[in-house]
């Protein structure tokens, strides 16, 4: 079980000593998931726990929530990915303008030592902390030789040929807005590759216009604050993972159905191969779902009616199942 606290007061006084990470982890990519391996490692060489530290919400929201990048995962998923990888707890840090106040060794002191009671920290290689991001790793590796800690750094991760992105750039280095970005494009395989998992989103399924039941492919629409970054428009094969943990193979439809004069964004899945006994009764309303991205099927366009809307939605599906089927 991963021990989660909201606040270093929680933890209790005689857990420790620790091996400490620190970072945003927005998304837990692969670049994410190399330095938590070098954490747990560490922890399990010295056989102490090990802490990761995030911060929620994500500070760019709080120092310039005009410009603030759309997150690729909601706190619970980013909790649930941080698990994955074998911590033994997590730090979620309320982030506020007071934290990002404190002077790194104010920071180090309060948290990292009196909080976390660690020996030892692991860092990326591209740290920043303390007010005005004024500490890197190096004033990190002066406070561990100060205050009687050991720092490790990891080097970025992804150069050398994995991933490789599409413009052949073999040495860009996982990052979560190269993900931002792919989703942004659509290209949901690349955003997979240095996620190391697919891309997914969660929210509810709340009641749409109905349209795709009309047209006889009824949607579980996701509500409009559900979490996740929203890829590119267009339709997309997937899975849609239902409150009990069951996966359904799915085509997914984000966009603003623009054969209809649709306005407003919207996600929504269309279950493929549900049991005939449990059509009627396949109720997902008020169920807080997953929606997984496995492929881009296409872009989104507006069909001259809804016939050959029905005509390549069919097609679609069909894609779709057998593109989920072969895997």
């Amino acid at each position: 079980m991963v021990h989660i606290w909201n606040d270093p007061t929680e933890v209790p006084k005689d857990f420790g000593p620790t091996v400490v990470t620190i970072g945003n982890f927005d998304g837990v990519h692969r670049g994410h998931q190399h330095v938590l391996s070098q954490l747990t490692g560490t922890a399990k060489r010295h056989n102490i726990p090990s802490v990761a530290v995030t911060f929620d919400p994500h500070p760019a929201q709080v120092h310039r929530p005009d410009s603030a990048p759309e997150l690729i995962m909601g706190l619970q998923d980013k909790l649930d990915a941080l698990g994955d990888t074998g911590v033994d707890a997590v730090l979620v840090m309320k982030y506020t303008l007071d934290l990002a106040a404190m002077t790194p060794i104010e920071f180090v002191r309060e948290v990292i030592l009196d909080g976390l009671h660690a020996a030892h920290v692991v860092v990326g290689h591209d740290l920043r902390f303390g007010a005005g991001n004024v500490g890197d790793v190096v004033t990190m590796q002066e406070l561990g030789e100060e205050l009687g800690f050991g720092v490790q750094v990891v080097n970025e991760y992804g150069a050398g040929g994995f991933p490789v992105h599409d413009d052949g750039d073999a040495d860009r280095r996982c990052s979560s807005t190269w993900v931002r970005e792919a989703l942004s494009e659509g290209d949901v395989v690349t955003a997979a590759a240095v996620l190391g998992r697919p891309h997914r989103m969660r929210g509810e399924v709340v009641h749409g216009a109905a349209r795709g039941r009309d047209l006889g492919f009824p949607t579980a629409n996701l509500a409009h604050d559900s979490t996740g970054y929203v890829p590119a428009d267009g339709i997309y094969a997937g899975w849609l993972i239902d409150q009990s943990g069951t996966r359904w193979p799915a085509a997914i439809s984000v966009g603003s159905n623009p054969t209809f004069d649709g306005v407003s964004r919207q996600v929504e899945a269309h279950v493929i191969d549900r049991p005939e006994e449990k059509v009627e009764d396949f109720d997902l309303y008020g169920q807080t779902v997953a929606v997984e991205f496995t492929q881009r099927l296409r872009g989104m366009v507006a069909y001259r009616g809804p016939e050959a809307l029905v005509e390549q939605m069919c097609l679609d599906v069909a894609q779709a199942h057998e593109l989920l089927t072969r895997r």
